[in-house]
């Protein structure tokens, strides 16, 4: 019984050192997270349906709203004035979805948004990564807007690639230090693994609260 008993203070020992490691990471991870969301804008493209039709509809209007915002935030040097310029532009980058859909061939409305607090997993995009976490962005929906979701970055101009400079240059342009740059462009070994982490932790805190 004192064996049983014994084992029992251990496991509960065991669990909860590994809420308070938890705990502790999230905090970590969740300031890397806060600090990079206060500097980046996201784009969220969600699509008429998940047909083959409708999910390749969602690329020509996510490549025409980029080229458009591309032009806008030309002058941007931080994501408050890049919020406040496609504040100011959401008709404009909303014609640019309707146009590429009617070249298409469809008669889809296209709605764009400016949406804060929105959540996104952990996404990698080849070249840079971000972490998982509730970020501002830009929202483009099209028709229903019931397909799947197609991610990235608006500002900095991270979906598009560099022109006569790095990843790592373009995000630095647009206020990340040189950790954050380095972290978010793959130049920390392992920031997926972290980014993976934080989204775990995430996970867990939410099971808890039931």
């Amino acid at each position: 019984m004192m064996t049983s008993s014994k084992k029992l203070r251990r496991w509960e020992l065991a669990l909860l050192l590994g809420l308070a490691l938890a705990a502790l990471l999230g905090v970590r991870l969740d300031g890397t997270q806060a600090a990079l969301a206060d500097k980046v804008l996201r784009l969220h493209v969600l699509a008429n349906s998940d047909s083959s039709e409708d999910q390749a509809l969602k690329l020509r209007v996510r490549d025409a709203v980029l080229a458009e915002a591309e032009g806008l935030l030309a002058g941007a040097e931080s994501r408050a004035e890049a919020e406040e310029i496609l504040a100011a532009h959401l008709p404009e980058l909303a014609g640019a979805g309707a146009e590429a859909v009617g070249a298409a061939g469809y008669s889809y409305p296209v709605t764009a948004s400016l949406e804060e607090r929105c959540w996104f997993p952990t996404k990698a995009y080849g070249d840079f990564a971000l972490p998982a976490g509730q970020y501002t962005a830009l929202r483009l929906e099209i028709g229903a807007g019931a397909g799947q979701n197609w991610w990235c970055v608006v500002f900095p101009p991270l979906c598009l690639a560099p022109t006569g400079g790095t990843w790592a240059e373009t995000a630095a342009q647009a206020g990340l230090t040189e950790q954050e740059a380095a972290l978010v462009t793959g130049g920390s070994d392992g920031y997926e693994i972290r980014f993976r982490a934080l989204e775990l932790v995430e996970q867990f805190r939410r099971w808890l609260e039931g």
